[in-house]
């Protein structure tokens, strides 16, 4: 078959070594395990890690014209043509990860709180930087400073709690891949804020097959649908969208903040989230505040992104030939 009649994202995958494959695999666990946490976007790890236009790409080419070339060319072809490798080794990584640390990120969160909510606090922060870097100034003075006001008033607003049901888990799907594949919107985060983030986490420790599925098929819908919205947006107004998603993500760093104090109501049915000052938790909470570690912990967690980042050459010049 002549090289040239494929796509860009097939050519890349057939130029990988049994090191890049493993790579590829490791991202995804990556990925999984930080869609398991509020405020942290699979999309963003996708971003830094340089796998971010392989993957957009290979979703959006996706659609009921790859079922019939499946027939028509075979299955050799359709799985090539379609990155089908890539996309399946990323998938089993994800998978991977959700079902075997969802329950240790319970736990850490449950144990090691601080330092948890510390790490992600330093890889969102530095990650706002490489998003915003895809910008012009201009536009992240006005469409960032919008998306950082959205993103401040879903972190500190209430958008109530959603009953799961069998349409609530469809459509709860659709609006978590969504945010999943954009970089710096977290799927669990979404999931917080309309009520239905403990449900999903549970039903995949329970394998809740029911619960699953409902997910799941949101989730698939929601991914061929959005995938080229986005796709054609980023190649229309590339620059507006990485303003917008850099605000956004500044904005529900509120939601990572490592000294937060979780407050149930008198019948410990509602809760609220207070965050505090290191310096006044102990005194709120009667907990250590643990400063230190906690500042290695965010240290850490920049240091990763910026390294992982310049490993892949990531931070280009926006493209000043693109109709933003």
């Amino acid at each position: 078959m002549n090289n040239d009649n494929l796509p860009s994202t097939e050519m890349q995958s057939g130029n990988r070594d049994i090191a890049g494959w493993i790579g590829i695999y490791v991202r995804g666990l990556a990925m999984g395990i930080a869609e398991v946490i509020p405020g942290v976007s699979g999309g963003t790890i996708a971003f830094v890690s340089g796998i971010y236009s392989e993957l957009l790409a290979s979703i959006a080419a996706l659609g009921p014209e790859a079922i019939v070339s499946a027939f028509d060319k075979g299955p050799q072809y359709f799985w090539r043509y379609y990155n089908l490798g890539f996309l399946s080794l990323l998938v089993l990584g994800m998978a991977c990860s959700i079902l075997l640390f969802s329950r240790i990120i319970l736990f850490l969160l449950e144990h090691f709180a601080l330092y948890l909510w510390a790490f992600f606090f330093g890889l969102i922060c530095i990650s706002v930087v490489v998003i915003s870097r895809q910008a012009k100034l201009t536009h992240l003075l006005s469409l960032g400073l919008f998306g950082l006001v959205i993103g401040v008033s879903l972190a500190l607003g209430d958008a109530g709690s959603l009953e799961p049901t069998r349409a609530t888990l469809f459509f709860a799907g659709m609006l978590a891949v969504c945010a999943w594949i954009l970089p710096g919107v977290s799927g669990s985060y979404l999931l917080l804020v309309i009520g239905l983030y403990a449900d999903v986490l549970l039903a995949i420790e329970a394998f809740d097959i029911i619960t699953i599925g409902l997910f799941g098929s949101g989730c698939v819908v929601g991914l061929m649908v959005f995938s080229r919205v986005l796709s054609w947006l980023l190649g229309h107004w590339h620059s507006g969208v990485m303003a917008t998603l850099s605000g956004f993500t500044a904005g529900s760093l509120i939601k990572l903040w490592p000294w937060q104090l979780i407050l149930l109501s008198e019948d410990e049915r509602n809760e609220s989230v207070s965050y505090l000052l290191p310096w006044n938790y102990t005194q709120v909470s009667g907990e250590a505040a643990l400063i230190p570690g906690v500042l290695l912990f965010f240290l850490l967690g920049m240091l990763l992104v910026f390294y992982v980042n310049r490993y892949t050459q990531l931070m280009p010049i926006p493209d000043e030939s693109r109709s933003d």
